[in-house]
């Protein structure tokens, strides 16, 4: 009888075809563990085989770009022999699971991502989006996942500086944990993962293996259902302190030159790390399975290959540094084992007491992964807005806008995280960009995560743009020039023609952003499947394609801030007074309408209003500048008030469109009395203590009250 059926062939996650697919790349039936290899390595997750054909399309390249998509992280120059290393990744559905675990596990992959390419980890940021907060589950989520990510990257000393969190319905039953890494390397110390050197043994390093995190991959490309909480054992478990003694080591090894290849063990443990290590080189893989080190008893080859446990890689040593190799990693008091070997056969071998377990073909696994052109439906356009409501009383509406979630003071999460370990933050959650000083020099990282969700919904190609735009703009906003992105793409279910047509558009439209800013993609992740039954009928999330950019700023004492300076200081505005609420923040808060089309994004406007904000900075013009987004001007100014402990008065007129239209490629810069801003609309001046009529430290109670208040509820 047949070991494997199609009911363990369909719990793999493997259709009929695809099984067919193994069947021929095999020349035989495979075993369970030669199924399960191929199910983690075809996953979604692993595999991007709804979404390779399209991310093709995406602009990779500049001259500044030393790496572009394909290794574990992105690099870029960024001048004196130095690189910026960074990347984002999605850790949705463990998190959802068990949000403290599933979020700290996620911090910890996008660290060793980032140190695996041999840079010092220097910040964190994160992207997160939660349902409803009246669901019952969310305030349960919250506070596990932002102790999650706070718990690992405090303990594991890197700060983390920045990030985004939204709500909304459609995240109810699959929330989204997106956790960004920047890294600083030298350029002649870049490490890739390609194996290469015939008889080159195969190091596993770091913690042991368990039983955790096994079929994480597969769980990831999947959707929820009401038995989601059964697979719990599919979440992997951190230990920020091991992954601390993790770098260090690495980071000792690599200033040697025993290192021919690293990889970390991330999704999929060591069957995606040894496979991609092995394909990337063009060569083969023995590894001993008896020899794997692990932390529990009698655990099969299929365990530990499929295990996701975490702070653990694999690196193919130059031959005769293994002596030199343990040692170092012995005195960091982490575990290491000659496990295999480079070979030349193109396969990947597996041996346990003494016999030949698996043995695969590492085309098929790897590039020859199965690739879809999945069909896809283009939304219809949103009809523009039919009666636009007017706004009675703009200072009430401003008091209920800032207070609402998704403009409330982000105090009491970021509060939870170190953002000034390592000494060199200059700017943390609560501006524009975050920014972190490079250490020794004075050069300055900018860094921001950005997505409008409902922008993406209403429109994917304009909100496509938009998110992309929005970090750029916020990159300039601090004085830094953008120079790349990464991205963490994260849908629903890729089958249903409609989510595929999100995809196809957001995709578009990041790629003419990019391209127009000469902003290039230079890593990501996808995450699919985002969507649960366990709400009731296929609750998809809203199209959530998050963006992480990166800029450089060549002398941090020009940075700028969103505080208001002196009193008497003129507010200009660049990009013109709004109109559009169509999908705005005003609409959704104030009446209840999710409705009309996003705002457009001029990319030509966008590029040059984003150089101009950074030439006044550069020359010291302006003292104070923020961009407008969520909320419209009137928003923004409050935000730069509250900041600065300021109020304003304005000199222009204001309806509900100019107040809290979300027109894009805006900015906000204050100027002494006195210094013209050439091209800009003069529209106030910095005084007093009130806006609108309304104290600040009301607007400050409100902006504070809602996570104070349903966190103590």
């Amino acid at each position: 009888m047949s070991e494997i059926t199609p009911e363990i062939v369909a719990a793999h996650g493997l259709s009929e075809d695809e099984y067919q697919r193994v069947l021929v790349a095999q020349g035989r039936e495979p075993n369970l563990l030669e199924l399960g290899i191929f199910s983690v390595m075809w996953s979604e997750h692993c595999s991007y085989k709804s979404s390779r054909i399209h991310l093709k399309k995406l602009p990779t390249e500049a001259p500044w770009v030393i790496c572009g998509p394909g290794e574990n992280a992105g690099v870029i120059d960024i001048g004196d022999g130095q690189a910026a290393i960074f990347k984002m990744e999605s850790h949705n559905h463990p998190s959802y699971i068990e949000p403290y675990q599933g979020a700290a596990t996620g911090v910890g992959g996008i660290l060793r991502d980032v140190f695996t390419m041999g840079a010092r980890p220097v910040a964190n940021l994160n992207a997160l989006r939660f349902g409803r907060p009246d669901h019952p589950r969310m305030k349960h989520l919250v506070q596990g996942v932002v102790a999650g990510i706070g718990g690992y990257g405090n303990c594991v000393g890197v700060p983390t500086v920045g990030g985004e969190t939204n709500f909304h319905r459609a995240y109810d039953g699959n929330i989204l944990v997106n956790a960004m890494t920047v890294g600083v390397a030298e350029q002649d110390k870049i490490f890739y993962s390609a194996a290469t050197g015939l008889g080159n043994s195969i190091v596993y390093v770091g913690s042991k293996t368990g039983r955790d995190g096994i079929h994480g991959a597969t769980m990831a490309s999947a959707d929820f259902d009401e038995h989601s909480d059964e697979k719990r054992p599919t979440v992997q478990v951190g230990d920020p302190f091991t992954e601390k003694l993790l770098i260090e080591a690495c980071l000792e090894l690599m200033a040697t030159d025993a290192i021919v290849a690293i990889q970390d063990m991330g999704a999929a443990g060591l069957t995606s790390s040894s496979v991609e290590m092995a394909s990337k080189g063009g060569a083969g893989i023995r590894l001993d399975m008896n020899k794997v080190p692990c932390r529990e008893t009698a655990m099969t080859p299929y365990e530990m290959m499929l295990s996701e446990s975490q702070e653990r890689m694999l690196i193919v040593l130059a031959p005769g540094k293994e002596a030199m190799a343990e040692a170092i990693f012995r005195k960091w008091e982490l575990d290491f084992a000659v496990i295999g070997e480079v070979t030349d056969t193109g396969h990947m071998v597996l041996e346990f007491d003494g016999e030949v377990v698996c043995d695969i073909p590492l085309g098929p696994l790897a590039d020859d992964a199965p690739l879809y052109d999945r069909p896809h439906i283009a939304p219809a356009k949103p009809a523009p807005l039919a009666h636009v409501p007017e706004s009675t009383d703009l200072a009430a509406d401003l008091l209920k806008l800032i207070a609402c979630p998704d403009l409330a003071s982000r105090r009491w999460i970021y509060e939870q995280y170190d953002s000034q370990v390592g000494a060199d933050t200059l700017q943390k959650s609560g501006g524009d960009a975050a920014v972190v000083r490079i250490h020794g020099t004075t050069k300055a990282l900018a860094m921001s995560t950005d997505c409008s969700p409902r922008y993406c919904f209403a429109d994917p190609y304009e909100g496509g743009k938009q998110a992309v735009a929005e970090t750029w703009r916020n990159i300039c906003a601090v004085g830094a020039k953008p120079l790349a992105i990464t991205n963490c793409l994260n849908f629903a279910n890729p089958q249903r023609p409609e989510i595929m047509g999100q995809i196809v558009g957001c995709l578009a439209g990041m790629g003419d952003a990019c391209r127009a800013l000469d902003y290039p993609i230079v890593s990501g992740n996808v995450s699919l499947y985002n969507e649960s039954k366990a709400t009731g009928g296929g609750s998809a999330i809203l199209p959530t394609p998050a963006i992480g950019g990166v800029g450089l700023m060549l002398d941090y004492t020009k940075m700028a801030t969103i505080a208001f300076k002196l009193a008497g200081d003129v507010i200009w505005l660049i990009g013109g007074q709004g109109s559009h609420l169509g999908q705005s923040l005003w609409l959704r808060e104030l009446h209840g309408r999710e409705e009309g089309p996003p705002p457009s994004v001029d990319l030509a406007a966008e590029l040059s209003n984003g150089e101009r904000v950074r030439q006044l900075i550069d020359d010291g013009t302006v003292n104070a500048v923020h961009d407008i987004s969520d909320g419209g001007l009137l928003v923004a100014l409050t935000e730069m008030a509250l900041a600065g402990g300021k109020g304003f008065t304005l000199g222009i007129d204001l309806d509900a469109g100019s107040a809290f239209g979300e027109d894009q490629s805006r900015y906000l810069v204050t100027a002494p009395l006195g210094v013209n801003v050439d091209g800009a609309q003069r529209i106030g001046s910095v005084g007093g203590s009130s806006v609108l009529g309304i104290d600040l430290a009301r607007l400050r109670e409100a902006n504070e009250a809602f996570f104070r208040d349903w966190m103590e509820g």
